[in-house]
C-alpha cells in the first residue's frame, strides 16, 4: 500500500514510543486529537490481533469527537477501503479484523460495561481518553485493569491520553508528571508547533494571549493552569436530553451576532426550573442570509422568539423578513452595561444547565467562560473575559423570557417602524 502520512515533527517522539502510557498535554489546536487518530488508523491497519477502546466520559460525545477524528483520518490516509465504520452502534472495523469501540464512564453501569469489553478477534490492547481530564482516577483505574495478559513478541499495550491542562491540580499531573516512570512517556504541543494551523487562528490566540492571559496559559501555551478557579457557569453537564421542543414547558432562540467572530445561535429548553441548550448554530465569516439557509435547512422552528443582540437592527429585519420571530434584547445603559451581564450570569448560575453533546462549540465555549482576573492583586473582577464567549452570549439573550417574565417592556425600536412590537 501506498500511503501519504502528514504529520507534524513535534509528535514523533510519540510515533516512536511502545510505553504503556503515553500522555500528550497540549493547547487547543495543537493538534494533538488529529495525531492521535492517525497513528492509531495505521496502527489498526498494520498489526493483526490489535483492538482499540476509545473513552470520554459521556459516551454520546464520541460520535462528534474521536469517532469523527478516526474517520476523518481514514479519509485523509485513502484507506477508506479498509475500514467499515458504523453509527448504530458507534463502531470501526478493519478488513484484517481489528476493531474500534467507542464508551463512556459517567454512569456505573456504563464502567461495569468496560469490564467485560470484547472483541471478534484478539483482545484489547490500545485505549484512546480523549479530554482525559474530564474523568477520575477511579475511572482510569478501570481502564487500566482492562489490559492484561501475555501478547505475542512485538507487540505491546498502550494507553494515549489527549488533553488541556486545565488545572495543576489535577490526579493527571500528579500521577504521571510529577512521577517519572520508564513507563510512561509525557508530551507537550502547542499550536506553534502545528504547520497546518491557518492564520486566521493563530491571530484568534494571539487576541486571547492579550484579553485572557490565564486562558492563553493552558489554551495557548497547553501549560497547566488554573482556569477552573475562574469559571463563570459550574453548574452544567452534557447528556443525551430530548431534542423535541415538546417536551419543554417553554421554548426559545438566543443568537448572538458575529462575523470575524462566531454567529452563534442556540434552541433552548426550559423545564422544571432547568435549562436545556438542545441545538446549536456556530458558524464564522457567514453572512445573516447564508445563515438563515443553514437554519432553515436544518428545519428551525419559526414560531418560537427569538432574542438577539439588540446592536444589529438590520440582522434582526432580516430574520424576521425570513420568518423567523427575531426581537432584540434590550439593555439598559447600552450594550456595556455591567450591571446587565452580571444580572444574567447570576440567574444562570442559580440554575442546572443541560447541553446536548452536538453542541461541542458551546460546551468548548462553557468550559473556558471565566472571570477577568486583576494579576497585580491575583484575584478575580466581575467581569468576564470577552474572548470565546459568543455561545455565552446567545445564551444569555436567550433565557430572558424566563429571567424576567413579569417585566416585559413593548417599544418600537428608533427608525424601525416595521417591527410590530419589539424590544425586550
Amino acid at each position: 500500500m501506498d500511503i501519504s502520512v502528514q504529520r507534524n515533527p513535534v509528535f514523533r517522539p510519540v510515533w516512536q514510543s511502545q510505553r504503556r502510557y503515553v500522555v500528550m498535554k497540549g493547547s487547543a489546536g495543537s493538534g494533538k486529537s488529529a495525531d492521535t487518530a492517525q497513528r492509531l488508523i495505521l496502527r489498526l491497519l498494520h498489526d493483526k490481533g490489535r483492538n482499540l477502546l476509545c473513552v470520554r466520559k459521556t459516551e454520546i460525545t464520541h460520535r462528534l469527537s474521536t469517532y469523527n477524528e478516526l474517520r476523518g483520518a481514514i479519509s485523509r490516509l485513502g484507506v477508506g477501503g479498509y475500514f467499515m465504520c458504523t453509527e448504530s452502534p458507534l463502531r470501526i472495523r478493519c478488513i484484517n479484523g481489528n476493531e474500534i469501540a467507542f464508551r463512556g464512564v459517567k454512569h456505573e453501569a456504563e464502567r461495569e460495561k468496560l469490564k467485560s469489553i470484547t472483541f471478534e478477534k484478539g483482545g484489547l490492547t490500545d485505549v484512546w481518553i480523549e479530554e482525559a481530564t474530564e474523568i477520575t482516577r477511579s475511572d482510569f483505574d478501570i481502564i487500566d485493569d482492562r489490559l492484561r495478559g501475555v501478547l505475542p513478541d512485538g507487540q505491546f499495550y498502550q494507553i494515549v491520553m489527549t488533553f488541556n491542562p486545565v488545572s495543576a491540580l489535577h490526579w493527571i499531573k500528579a500521577v504521571f508528571f510529577d512521577r517519572p516512570s520508564t513507563g510512561v512517556l509525557t508530551h507537550h504541543s502547542t499550536y506553534l508547533d502545528n504547520r497546518f494551523c491557518d492564520e486566521a487562528y493563530r491571530q484568534r490566540m494571539a487576541r486571547r494571549k492579550e484579553l485572557d492571559p490565564s486562558g492563553y496559559v493552558v489554551y495557548g501555551l497547553g501549560e497547566w493552569g488554573t482556569i477552573s478557579e475562574g469559571l463563570i457557569l459550574s453548574g452544567w453537564e452534557a447528556s443525551e436530553i430530548s431534542q423535541d421542543t415538546a417536551d419543554y414547558d417553554d421554548c426559545a432562540i438566543g443568537q448572538d451576532f458575529g462575523f470575524r467572530h462566531a454567529n452563534a445561535i442556540l434552541l433552548l429548553g426550559w423545564r422544571d426550573g432547568d435549562v436545556y441548550i438542545l441545538r446549536e448554530i456556530y458558524a464564522h465569516e457567514k453572512t445573516s442570509g447564508e445563515l438563515i439557509a443553514i437554519a432553515d435547512a436544518k428545519s428551525w422552528p419559526k414560531t418560537l422568539q427569538m432574542y438577539c443582540d439588540a446592536a444589529e437592527p438590520d440582522r434582526i429585519k432580516m430574520w424576521r423578513g425570513a420568518g423567523y420571530q427575531a426581537r432584540p434584547v434590550k439593555k439598559t445603559k447600552g450594550a456595556k452595561d455591567k450591571s446587565y451581564v452580571l444580572g444574567q450570569i447570576d440567574w444562570l448560575k442559580q440554575r442546572r444547565i443541560h447541553i446536548h453533546p452536538s453542541c461541542v462549540h458551546t460546551i468548548a465555549e462553557i468550559r473556558q467562560w471565566s472571570w477577568k482576573k486583576d494579576e497585580q492583586m491575583d484575584a478575580y473582577v466581575d467581569e468576564p473575559v470577552p474572548f470565546m464567549d459568543d455561545a455565552m452570549a446567545a445564551l444569555r439573550y436567550g433565557v430572558e423570557a424566563w429571567r424576567k417574565p413579569p417585566a416585559i417592556e413593548v417599544m418600537k425600536p428608533v427608525g424601525e417602524d416595521d417591527y410590530e412590537d419589539d424590544y425586550y
